[in-house]
């Protein structure tokens, strides 16, 4: 018997439906909408790669352009600097150490270290590679000697600079006490681990992560292929800029990737069972985790585990001064979003709405002009704490935050003296003195009112 055509078509759309909702997939043209917003009216990004992927399915939305000399349109191949999402690659080669015995968790990281190097230590506690790699070292989250201006900040710190600077430094916190986001924390990780292997780190990585999981695409060092796929970076203010190189603290950001790849991996970490390539390295790498400072979220090794709507996701992010990157997965969907953009701005409700949709795209008040007179008497620098400051710059009718040790990001109006962050949710209000001279902002971030006086 042959089926009717209607009943058969009526079968597929069902089938493809079920499909969606099972994976939790968010539609390709609401997916296309909301990043064309992101370029075309919030001036986000230059151009978007965005993927949905679950066991069986994996699915590319694309737009704006990729910027770079060729033209090379967008696609899952494109090579974008991935930033912080390196941590988890480092926490991973971690936890495949740890397998192999050349290393344990508790190890203090001293050990491994050369003789000549004192690894800071508090109240007789050592720094454990668990500290370092669950944001709990007490060191800070950037050494000295990382400048807080310039367009490849760490380019040029070396191994030389890291040991002086251990040498030297004093904790302000018990290892293990408390959480701290951790550039330093696993640039040395990642330094460490090389020196126990006797290998160069991005060698050790090719060959210990990035081969058994079939990742061609990442690397530290572009491939003539990679290059000619790299999309080109732009700052938070869509100007273009330039590609980060590391030396001694390549564990925390340096990785180029895709978004094909970067799904072979989140696949690989969330979605393969026993007997698959580094399956118990990947098993270490989730089961370890310990609380953060960061609403209804813990950290595991180099992971983050957010509670939100019934559901946990398992993400990573990623920035540095020209890409933003973000992975992540909903254990109750068991499914998962990558998304890459080329240029230094937040993106991650956009991960967190695409690995479950019932997580909404961030939402922002209605932008007002502002006139650039007064946008310019807000320039200056402000201090929020002894050795954190922030500074305020202004250029073509738009304003700039930079903090301490940080790149610089957009703040949008709301009002002539209230500005927003689209990066996080944080506001800065504008203060005069009686005399009607700018002299104080107001940060609102986290809860917490700090006022942060204007200095000379």
């Amino acid at each position: 018997m042959i089926p009717r055509r209607d009943f058969l078509l009526g079968a597929i759309a069902s089938s493809v439906l079920a499909t969606q909702l099972r994976a939790g997939f968010v539609p390709d043209d609401d997916i296309r909408a909301i990043l064309r917003d992101r370029i075309e009216s919030a001036r986000q990004s230059v151009g978007i790669v965005a993927c949905s992927f679950d066991s069986g399915d994996q699915r590319i939305v694309t737009y704006g352009r990729s910027g770079a000399g060729n033209d090379r349109p967008l696609d899952g191949d494109s090579v974008f600097e991935i930033g912080s999402i390196t941590k988890v690659f480092t926490a991973l080669l971690l936890a495949e150490m740890v397998t192999r015995g050349e290393v344990s968790l508790d190890d203090p990281v001293a050990k491994y270290l050369p003789a000549s190097v004192k690894m800071p230590e508090r109240n007789g506690k050592q720094i454990t590679f668990l500290d370092l790699a669950t944001y709990r070292s007490g060191l800070p989250p950037l050494p000295d000697g990382i400048p807080n201006d310039g367009d490849n900040p760490y380019a040029n710190y070396t191994a030389g600079q890291l040991y002086a600077f251990l040498s030297g430094h004093t904790l302000r916190f018990d290892p293990g006490w408390r959480y701290e986001y951790a550039n330093l924390g696993f640039g040395l990780l990642g330094h460490v681990l090389a020196l126990r292997a006797d290998t160069p780190y991005e060698e050790l990585m090719v060959s210990r992560i990035c081969a058994p999981l079939g990742l061609a695409d990442t690397r530290i060092s572009l491939t003539p292929s990679m290059r000619e796929r790299l999309a080109q970076g732009h700052l938070s203010n869509l100007q273009k800029a330039s590609n980060w190189d590391f030396q001694a603290l390549a564990g925390t950001g340096a990785l180029r990737s895709t978004a094909n790849d970067l799904v072979k991996f989140m696949k690989a970490t969330c979605l393969t069972g026993t007997g698959a390539p580094l399956q118990p390295a990947i098993e270490l790498s989730l089961k370890m985790q310990r609380p953060t400072s960061l609403q209804n979220t813990r950290a595991g090794l180099g992971w983050f585990f957010m509670s939100s709507n019934g559901d946990e996701i398992v993400y990573k992010d990623g920035m540095t001064g020209g890409y933003a990157s973000f992975a992540g997965f909903s254990k109750s969907l068991r499914s998962g979003a990558v998304v890459l953009s080329n240029a230094a701005n937040s993106l991650n409700d956009i991960g967190f709405h695409l690995s479950n949709p019932a997580n909404q795209i961030a939402q922002y008040p209605p932008e007002v002009p502002v006139d650039a007179a007064v946008l310019a008497a807000y320039e200056g620098t402000y201090q929020m704490a002894p050795n954190f400051a922030l500074a305020i710059r202004a250029e073509d009718g738009r304003l700039f935050v930079r903090a301490t040790g940080q790149n610089e990001f957009e703040l949008f109006p709301e009002s002539d003296n209230r500005f927003f962050m689209r990066l996080v949710d944080a506001q800065a209000t504008f203060l005069r003195n009686r005399d009607g001279a700018v002299d104080r902002l107001l940060w609102h971030q986290g809860g917490k009112y700090r006022y942060c006086p204007r200095v000379p």
